[in-house]
């Protein structure tokens, strides 16, 4: 089948998909997970032999740690499933309801987006998350992954559409993954047809589709996240945060890269860190002022402040002041997830709306930031645009709304004229209910 028929059926299935109820969404839903819970084995072994190609062609270990579906990624992923179909329908909810006149009443209510094109690298896993939460609000979505995940991803495509062929309301249509880079750049220049453009991979892959497509895009850059450990931190807490903000899992874009101690307490804090991170292999970068009180540290490029490594790698700088932290942020940072340790509520407070980026966290890890911790769900992914959503986006960054207007026969020129009859806009309780 060629891009231009995938993106007709696409199309024609999201039509449909606007009006699918949310009961028969969730079953759908519940099922996928069952299927994927009931061939966890053949789901395995597809991945192992993704692993296995990607290893021998000599794959970037962070990316292979991100292709791998091994047990706890499954059963996390059937989890989030369980967990998204237990959240309310994004859809035909209201948003806004007035009485224009007596008679004539005007809602504003959610509807899906359409056609999703959800481009991502690495991570099949994202495949799942990404095609239910389409089916979940109503979109239909044309999925396209990496070549190196090309088995996982056709294996759980296909489960998709087979679970899907059980529920008549749902057209099977409504999922749909191509493989191709031909088809990738086709889909691109099908704005007749596509509605939004959802990248998940590296900010070239962001700044290419940007560059070639006249389709909106939602994009989702690289993580080169922080923690800020300020003068009035509590050392013990900062450590623990620090720890688990880099090691917990450092191939994911919601890892710390590049950790900022303030020139007050570095001497007392840099030391202990360290040590911890020397335990758990982490190399280590810095700059002059950390080099002075590390003196086995590896010298910070200006490179390294704009770097995500997705490693047990992390760089590391000795501020002035709270002032140079949320500037060195601003300037290096991708405007992804940044945090500050501290116990000053004033520094608190000026860090979080400053820093412009679309988490930020006070005395707690980078690794929060996620669709599922959230309570979304799961995510489509971290948006570090500030249109139409930001940060980790999960339904509602999938539906938009429309105007619907009720009326008795009103026409318009009874409102205009020198004898108009005015408006009332009055406010009402109740919602649309078609």
């Amino acid at each position: 089948m060629n891009m231009l028929e995938i993106a007709r059926r696409a199309r024609a299935a999201a039509l449909r998909m606007s009006s699918v109820s949310g009961e028969v969404k969730n079953r759908a839903i519940l099922a996928i997970a069952e299927e994927i819970d009931g061939q966890k084995a053949q789901l395995e072994e597809a991945n192992s032999r993704d692993v296995d190609e990607a290893s021998k062609a000599g794959l970037a270990t962070p990316l292979v740690k991100r292709l791998k579906l091994d047990g706890q990624k499954i059963n996390d992923l059937t989890k989030g499933l369980r967990s998204l179909a237990q959240l309310e329908d994004p859809v035909g909810k209201t948003m806004l309801s007035i009485e224009m006149d007596h008679g004539l009443e005007l809602y504003k209510v959610t509807c899906p987006i359409g056609v999703i094109g959800a481009i991502f690298e690495s991570r099949p896993d994202a495949l799942v998350q990404i095609a239910t939460l389409c089916l979940k609000s109503g979109n239909a979505v044309i999925l396209k992954g990496g070549a190196e995940a090309a088995k996982t991803n056709q294996f759980l495509a296909e489960l998709i559409r087979e679970t899907i062929k059980g529920f008549s309301e749902i057209p099977e249509d409504a999922v749909q993954l191509v493989e191709t880079r031909e088809d990738f750049t086709k889909l691109l220049k099908l704005d007749e047809y596509v509605s939004l453009l959802i990248p998940r991979g590296s900010s070239s892959l962001v700044k290419y589709i940007k560059e070639n497509s006249k389709i909106p895009v939602l994009g989702h850059t690289e993580g080169v996240c922080h923690e800020y450990v300020d003068a009035d931190a509590d050392l013990d807490m900062a450590l623990k945060i620090c720890y688990d903000a880099k090691v917990q899992y450092p191939a994911v874009c919601n890892a710390m890269e590049t950790l900022l101690v303030h020139k007050r307490i570095a001497e007392k804090f840099l030391p202990r860190m360290a040590q911890l991170y020397s335990e758990a292999n982490v190399e280590l970068r810095g700059d002059a002022r950390t080099r002075e009180i590390l003196t086995n540290v590896k010298e910070a490029t200006e490179e390294d402040w704009r770097t995500e490594y997705l490693d047990l790698i992390l760089s590391i700088k000795v501020v002035d002041s709270l002032q140079e932290a949320i500037d060195h942020i601003n300037h290096y940072g991708s405007h992804h997830t940044d945090g500050i340790i501290t116990q000053n509520r004033e520094n608190a407070k000026r860090f979080l709306n400053e820093v412009d980026s679309a988490v930020v966290l006070h005395n707690a890890s980078t690794r929060f930031s996620d669709g599922y911790r959230f309570g979304l769900g799961a995510e489509v992914g971290i948006s570090t645009e500030k249109i139409h959503a930001r940060g980790p986006v999960g339904l509602e960054g999938l539906v938009t709304y429309k105007y619907i207007v009720t009326g008795s026969g009103q026409v318009v020129s009874t409102y205009i004229g020198k004898n108009a009859k005015p408006f009332t806009h009055r406010k009402l309780s109740k919602t649309w209910n078609p």
